[in-house]
């Protein structure tokens, strides 16, 4: 059985307190990886937190951040710093959407979505990577999404999500100092259970996003008849930071997405 080689790593995850990123820093503390995660929804954060030490030896905290704000990217880098004395991985999970017709957008509305989605990975992704390289390497893995490769009502958050796709060009760009940057591509993932999102979660008043109707049929374009939930993203997140099992893996996006999308 191939390791993980994550124990006792320093592993730093944006937007760790619901659905995927939750699940991610469940992941990683099962790895018993020693855990800073980010979220501006402390209150979630505190439960999720409170979960999370109980599933592995690591040492795990939260600190409340805005990652599209420099100041608090630097401070939760520098966080991690003290109590772990070095980076090893970066999570760059944060995300938001709202779905609807790109003309009906303001500019509001589509500032916020490169601000949370391309900003927040752009901010936190250069804060980190001389923390990574002073470690003698390290993994960066980003989360964008399937909408990254064109979907209907999702123009702006696809851009910004394929400018995470992009980022992967730290791959060729720092490989030389071992650090490797893959990128995760989730499809429709929902929460099983309301424990698993916050007040600030985008499923919150889900109604309005994706109708039970709507699920059905997404489930029914998907070719293994399935939607995906929080914990496949996690799985495909913990392989591309595992040293162990994704050691000579970098520059590449990968659709999780039960098949719905396959970009070449």
């Amino acid at each position: 059985m191939v390791e993980t080689g994550l124990g006792r790593k320093s592993v730093l995850v944006t937007g760790g307190a619901s659905n995927i990123g939750r699940a991610i820093v469940f992941a990683l503390a099962r790895e018993d990886a020693n855990i800073v995660f980010a979220d501006i929804d402390e209150e979630q954060a505190q439960r999720t937190l409170k979960d999370a030490t109980k599933q592995g030896k690591g040492r795990i905290s939260f600190q409340a951040a805005d990652v599209t704000k420099d100041e608090d990217v630097t401070a939760l880098v520098e966080r991690t710093m003290a109590e772990h004395g070095r980076l090893d991985v970066l999570v760059n999970n944060v995300g938001w959407d709202r779905p609807s017709a790109f003309a009906r957008q303001s500019t509001m509305h589509w500032r916020r979505l490169i601000e949370i989605n391309l900003v927040s990975t752009i901010l936190c992704t250069q804060a980190a990577l001389p923390r990574l390289i002073d470690a003698g390497g390290g993994a960066i893995v980003s989360v964008s999404s399937d909408a990254s490769f064109g979907e209907p009502r999702e123009t702006v958050y696809g851009a910004a999500k394929a400018g995470v796709n992009t980022m992967k060009a730290i791959a060729k760009e720092y490989g030389r100092h071992g650090i490797r940057c893959n990128v995760v591509a989730p499809g429709l993932i929902l929460p099983t259970a309301a424990e698993e999102i916050g007040t600030n979660s985008l499923w919150v008043g889900r109604d309005a996003f994706f109708s039970d109707d709507q699920v059905e049929k997404a489930r029914k374009m998907i070719p293994l008849g399935k939607v995906g939930r929080a914990d496949d993203i996690a799985n495909a997140v913990l392989f591309f930071a595992s040293p162990g099992m994704a050691g000579h893996i970098s520059g590449q996006v990968l659709s999780v997405s039960g098949g719905y999308a396959t970009p070449g």
